[in-house]
């Protein structure tokens, strides 16, 4: 088998990481907008990316959504909703790194300022047991798309600052909430005992696959974006798993969100 650039696989050539994209998030958009006749309208400050759109459906199922026509998005629907006195966008379904930072990408470009990503996860090191919450200060990258954005390297780091403006929100929050790291893999159904072995020697908490490239993009793009890991199953090896709670989990994220939310704005730009 043939390996091109000198040994380097191709993920890892031709990333010429200090030029600009050819291809941006606002070009798109804008004919995304002329092809729908869509007119360029703001979205709510803080989004919310809810891969496993649990949270949407059980919005919708209340009323409680409504969706944001001036989105213009390919791929995805943006609902915005209130909660306690905040305005939300919320996309659902966007799992995986790849599709998680593409929307991200077109977030930020429509007038998001504070990204948020709660995504459920698999315990890694047993902690607990589920559901819990993780604050992911930093991801391993066994992912792909943080590597055209940032030079090879173990981990993405959450910013600093927004981990900090966390500190003591969840004292009294009825579902255990841990910070750590976790794991950001492509290929969920090819987590192989050794690998999750190794995996727990590094003590990383969970098995997600966004936050690597999140927080990666974040990082290149000077973008504010916070991912918690919902800790739901032990990937199904054990009867019963993936129980999540009141309204599939639901109902406690949008209440970690709401508390993320309410200490992160401030910081808001």
């Amino acid at each position: 088998m043939a390996v091109n650039e000198g040994g380097v696989p191709p993920i890892l050539a031709q990333k010429h990481y200090a030029q600009p994209s050819a291809f941006t998030p606002e070009n798109l958009l804008r004919e995304a907008r002329r092809q729908k006749r869509i007119i360029d309208a703001g979205i709510p400050n803080i989004c919310i990316l809810d891969p496993d759109g649990d949270i949407v459906r059980s919005l919708l199922a209340r009323g409680e959504a409504r969706l944001e026509a001036g989105w213009a998005c390919y791929h995805t629907q943006l609902y915005s909703f209130s909660r306690d006195g905040i305005e939300f966008g919320i996309v659902g379904c966007a799992v995986g790194a790849s599709y998680a930072v593409l929307i991200a990408e077109e977030l930020f470009a429509s007038g998001c300022k504070l990204l948020i990503s709660v995504t459920s996860s698999g315990q890694i090191v047993p902690t607990r047991p589920p559901p819990y919450f993780i604050i992911i200060e930093r991801a391993l990258r066994d992912e792909g798309t943080s590597y055209h954005y940032m030079a090879p390297s173990d981990y993405s780091d959450a910013d600093a600052g927004l981990i900090a403006a966390l500190d003591g929100a969840f004292g009294g929050f009825p579902v255990p909430v841990l910070t750590g790291a976790t794991w950001t893999t492509d290929a969920p159904f090819r987590e192989t005992q050794p690998a999750i072995d190794a995996m727990v020697k590094r003590n990383l908490m969970a098995v997600e696959m966004e936050a690597a490239a999140l927080y990666a993009f974040a990082q290149v793009r000077q973008k504010p974006v916070l991912c918690f890991a919902h800790v739901t199953n032990q990937m199904g090896r054990v009867d019963g798993d993936f129980e999540k709670g009141e309204a599939d989990g639901s109902h406690d994220a949008l209440q970690l969100i709401a508390i993320a939310a309410d200490r992160l704005r401030s910081r808001l730009p």
